[in-house]
């Protein structure tokens, strides 16, 4: 702990992130998302081991309805956070609309354990946590069988 402020192992996994950056190219390249919506522009999202070995994911989501704004799955070693927003504005004969999509796919680290899973919104910042195991398989030797 540097001045107060926690340390956080941060693990890079580029192919996650490639994977992110491809799954949300054929949206950004068709012409009804680009340039994106007002207001879901570089949404910030962050993940890490927290002191304890907790896996942190962290996204800001201002605005937004956690409980009809917001979906949050684990699907296949992956938590997936998916965000929507829509807004309307009326005002003396003319009307406004704001509407964006998010998605977002992160690798959960080995160990992570799934049924803990928990995740609070407080201040516009979407937090999931969950414990990840230290423990590893151990090590064994597998004969091989000489046949023929």
């Amino acid at each position: 702990m540097a001045g107060g402020t926690p340390e956080v192992r941060r693990e890079r996994r580029s192919l996650p992130d490639l994977l992110d950056w491809a799954e949300n190219l054929p949206e950004s390249l068709t012409w009804t998302n680009w340039p994106a919506p007002a207001g879901m522009r570089g949404i910030r999202v962050e993940e890490f081991l927290d002191e304890d070995g907790t896996f942190v994911a962290r996204a800001e989501l201002p605005g937004m309805d956690p409980g009809k704004d917001i979906d949050l799955e684990i699907d296949n070693g992956m938590l997936v956070i998916r965000a929507e927003r829509q807004e309307e504005k009326r005002e003396r004969g003319r009307t406004e609309f704001r509407y964006g999509k998010f998605t977002r796919r992160l690798a959960l680290p080995e160990g992570a354990d799934e049924s803990e899973v928990s995740a609070r919104y407080t201040d516009g910042i979407l937090e999931v946590r969950m414990p990840v195991s230290e423990k590893r398989p151990e090590a064994r030797a597998i004969p091989v069988q000489r046949t023929g």
